[in-house]
């Protein structure tokens, strides 16, 4: 019995020592914040004194940054409760990444309050606090917008989810589009007639920026990037533009929610400037990744993309009813939890007020998931003879004569072209220069203008030319 008793005591020794010894491996782990690889000791240390206020503390913000900012709250709540130094800001965090801005901003400001107190540096207390503060505003003008459906694709494959009509453009990858390799994360739109595009690409110091290209003739005309305060804001890029050629969405990691924030923003042609962007807002803006936002005017079907609350490497494609106007729910007579649950799209059913706009909108979704574009033909220009006929390759013209006339088109237009995008970057230059400078360039670009009018003037002829030839070669 004594034996039995010495050895009880022995072994209780020991798992003493090694959970001593394991205890602050963890915290070794913690400091350097491999926090993952932490966790499961800290919940283990608390399953034995749940009261602890370090162990709360630890094991809280390991579930923060592991991910799990729920299962974080109540622990760090206890924390800030025990005075745990660290505490509170963590608590804010959690708060913050679960919706609960009201209590991020009361956290986040008795953060601020105490470093003032200690005379302590508080430039990141504020940040996070007028970041939880602009959260809550966004929280209180959430969008009634009805989701009826959404996909979990592959990031690297989601452009492959959306199915938008023939009339409202066009989606590529940058590589798909420009036949370029390697990892790339623009997109490109390009509209519905083929003749200008936008997409994101390297805007210079790493960043993605979104430019734009106009089709002249056969080919592609200079890169020109959207203004600053499009492009001014961090990596921008994700770009579409409504039918109207004025409208467009894109999507940047700036100043926002968090992650990339969907923007819009309209091009004002009386001003030949954009207006100042705006952010969407939630549903569709959260906390994480948020981007690629299309409307489909045609199929009456919007799309966008997120990464919240996906694993690694997946995004979710969410399909919704486009509004015609903005309406926004009533936050302070909403039940507590469900404006965060409509702005988290936790249940998308929760957002569908109409079942018969509901069962519309799937039948126009499968029609569009089902569609199967008509094969196209090879094409290599494209150029109109009559109301009948438009040709797209050298062998489509019958008349030797007016095959040759196109060949002679084709130059003269390629010249036209470099001679346009010279001109354009002339204007430009001159919109930005001093009114010395200006009376300096002002003859050269009346000389230019007039070299384009003309070239403009000979390649009608020419056309015209081309034109009868082949018409008169049928007859």
């Amino acid at each position: 019995m004594k034996k039995k008793q010495i050895l009880t005591i022995l072994c209780s020794f020991l798992l003493a020592g090694l959970s001593a010894q394991t205890l602050e491996e963890a915290r070794e782990l913690f400091a350097k914040g491999e926090y993952e690889k932490a966790k499961p000791v800290f919940r283990i240390q608390l399953k034995a004194q749940p009261g602890n206020g370090n162990y709360n503390y630890w094991y809280g913000v390991c579930c923060l940054k592991t991910g799990q900012p729920e299962e974080a709250v109540p622990h760090l709540e206890t924390a800030v409760k025990k005075r745990v130094t660290g505490g509170q800001l963590h608590l804010g965090q959690a708060y913050d990444a679960t919706y609960r801005y009201e209590d991020a901003v009361a956290c986040f400001e008795k953060y601020v309050a105490d470093l003032k107190r200690l005379k302590r540096p508080v430039e990141e207390g504020e940040r996070l606090l007028e970041r939880s503060k602009a959260r809550l505003r966004m929280l209180k003008g959430v969008e009634k917008v009805c989701v009826i459906d959404s996909f979990t694709v592959d990031k690297e494959r989601f452009l492959e989810a959306y199915k938008i009509s023939g009339e409202s453009g066009k989606l590529h990858t940058y590589n798909a589009f420009f036949g370029t390799e390697g990892k790339h994360p623009g997109t490109v739109y390009e509209t519905e007639i083929g003749n200008r595009i936008y997409y994101g690409d390297d805007g210079g110091q790493g960043t993605l920026s979104v430019f734009s290209r106009s089709r002249l003739g056969n080919e592609w005309g200079a890169a020109r990037p959207l203004p600053e305060n499009i492009n001014g804001r961090g990596n921008t890029g994700y770009p579409f533009v409504m039918t109207d050629g004025a409208t467009v969405y894109y999507a940047t990691d700036g100043e926002g929610l968090g992650g990339y924030d969907i923007y819009v923003t309209r091009y004002n042609t009386n001003t030949d400037t954009y207006l100042t962007p705006e952010n969407v807002g939630m549903p569709f803006n959260s906390p994480y990744n948020d981007y690629m936002y299309v409307i489909d005017e045609y199929n009456n079907l919007g799309w966008f993309a997120s990464d919240r609350f996906q694993p690694e490497g997946k995004v979710c494609v969410y399909v919704f009813i486009p509004n015609t106007s903005k309406q926004t729910y009533d936050y302070e007579s909403a039940e507590p939890g469900q404006i965060v649950r409509l702005a988290k799209l936790h249940s998308l059913k929760e957002t569908w007020e109409d079942e018969e706009a509901v069962a519309a909108a799937k039948k126009r979704l499968e029609a569009a998931l089902n569609y199967r574009p008509k094969q196209q033909r090879a094409m290599d220009f494209e150029f109109v003879i009559d109301d009948r006929r438009t040709y797209y390759l050298l062998s489509d013209f019958r008349s030797e004569e007016a095959r040759e006339m196109f060949r002679q088109y084709q130059l003269l237009e390629k010249d036209y072209r470099l001679q346009r995008e010279k001109l354009d970057a002339q204007r430009e230059e001159y919109a930005q220069a001093g009114e010395s400078e200006r009376a300096v360039m002002a003859p050269a670009i009346r000389d230019l203008e007039e070299r384009v009018l003309q070239m403009a003037l000979e390649m009608d002829s020419l056309g015209m030319g081309i034109r009868n030839a082949e018409i008169n070669s049928a007859k």
